[in-house]
């Protein structure tokens, strides 16, 4: 635009402007550009499946493995394959050509390795025997900030990592369903009967009580019987990654939000904030795997109250901006606001019954700067890492290339190919997931390595 150009909202014709408008809208237009938007997805995710409809993990090379996922030497990681035949042994795409493997071989190999290999190197993950799954939320109220792109990112670093981990949606959009192929066709395969299970059996004690009492008891409606019935397993889906399982998310799950507070209105001692928590601990969920990640709605609701006061570790990404920043800051408020008054109401009742008073408490609570651009961010988040001090991780994660580019094939970064890339593309893209990755794995191994301590301790001082 020349200097004397005016700008563009100057040259607006109001007769042009009332043609161009077209008809006006109606509900029944969100429902057509919904359907548009839903026949898009699809054919979106459909340009990630095989021929047989179903999505497949790719194959890893043996450049690959030796680089990122057992540290051995290319040479003998190919000598231990020729003298182990019983091993797997790759397939190769041409005559002579590099060997590829699926992710499942390659945990068969990480584990040969990890009983017959050197005993200087950590081929199998730190997992202390005896103690149950650590559980990360990842949330934040603003959206935008790459919350369901790190928890799934995480999710899949931990599973390459030789971790069996399981993600549980809770955001009614259900982006991280569809990042790991999920299929849910109701609210009843998401979380939320196992919400109306643990308010039932509330309920039920609660009845007891009435009944000892002489009081009338409040009947169980349908949907509380049928959720005594659930189970966490039943609700479990596998994916095409053979150690991520997943409890996914559609849209009839934010009727929780609706549903929550009508049981908390009629059950006043119900802790809701313990659902999960409860549940998958009376399933077993917290023996079947080792870690579980848990993705938030972009809201403080009952349903985000529920995976962080669940969760063992929050993590909460944010842009490097000032809103954003600023935003994060007010979302903590509110968490202290909202955990607190928890306490509060719990701790009136606990001392006048001269019962222990509860708290909440967290391993650890990290914020992750996201699609951090060095050039232009450096000095911002120099200032916001010495308010927030400690609290922030001081790892950053770059925005590369890699990432839009996966982002454009309905995919997470390490389930790209990396021979689509520029090599430099793909190992600077990667790098930046990579130590992510670490800075949180060093959360919940060194909270497991101190909870084992203390069991320890425990254990010494019962002899």
């Amino acid at each position: 635009m020349s200097d004397t150009a005016l700008p563009p909202y100057f040259s607006i014709d109001p007769d042009q402007a009332a043609d161009a408008l077209g008809t006006p809208s109606s509900t029944q237009s969100f429902a057509q550009i919904a359907d548009g938007c839903a026949r898009g997805r699809d054919d979106l995710i459909t340009r990630g499946l095989q021929e047989d409809g179903s999505r497949h993990l790719r194959l890893f090379s043996t450049w690959e493995i030796t680089r990122y996922l057992i540290p051995v030497a290319v040479g003998h990681f190919r000598r231990v394959l020729k003298a182990n035949p019983d091993l797997p042994q790759g397939q190769s795409e041409t005559q002579g050509g590099a060997k590829w493997f699926t992710l499942d071989e390659v945990l068969r190999l990480r584990a040969h390795f990890g009983s017959e290999g050197s005993k200087a190197k950590n081929y199998l993950p730190y997992r202390p025997e005896g103690l149950p799954a650590k559980m990360l939320a990842v949330a934040n109220f603003k959206g935008g900030v790459g919350k369901t792109s790190t928890a799934a990112h995480l999710a899949m670093s931990a599973a390459l990592d030789g971790y069996k981990v399981l993600v549980v949606d809770l955001d009614s959009q259900g982006s991280m369903t569809s990042i790991f192929g999920g299929k849910v066709d109701d609210e009843w395969g998401t979380v939320f009967p196992l919400m109306a299970r643990h308010y039932a059996g509330h309920l039920r004690q609660e009845n007891q009580r009435r009944l000892d009492r002489g009081d009338a008891p409040i009947p169980l409606d349908d949907t509380l019987n049928d959720a005594l019935d659930t189970k966490s397993q039943s609700l479990i889906q596998s994916t095409h990654w053979p150690n991520i399982d997943l409890i996914g998310a559609q849209l009839n799950l934010y009727w929780a939000e609706f549903q929550v507070p009508v049981w908390r209105m009629q059950g006043r001692g119900w802790k809701l904030w313990d659902a999960l928590t409860d549940v998958f601990e009376q399933d077993g969920v917290l023996d079947e795997y080792d870690l579980i990640f848990i993705d938030t709605p972009p809201a403080l609701g009952y349903l985000t109250i529920n995976g962080l006061a669940a969760a063992d570790i929050l993590l909460v990404p944010m842009g490097a901006s000032f809103l954003e920043f600023d935003s994060t800051g007010r979302f903590f408020d509110m968490l202290q606001t909202t955990f607190g008054s928890i306490e509060d109401a719990e701790n009136i009742a606990a001392r006048a019954l001269g019962r222990p008073e509860m708290g909440f408490e967290w391993d650890a609570v990290r914020a992750i700067v996201t699609r951090y651009n060095g050039a232009q961010q450096a000095e911002l988040v120099a200032l916001m890492q010495a308010y927030m001090g400690n609290t922030l991780s001081p790892h950053r994660q770059d925005f590369t290339a890699l990432i839009g580019q996966a982002g454009e094939q309905v995919q997470g970064i390490y389930e790209a190919d990396y021979r689509d890339f520029n090599r430099e593309t793909y190992a600077r893209g990667r790098e930046t997931f990579d130590t992510t990755y670490a800075a949180v794995k060093a959360l919940f191994v060194g909270a497991w390595r101190r909870d084992k301590r203390a069991e320890e301790m425990a254990g010494q001082a019962a002899e």
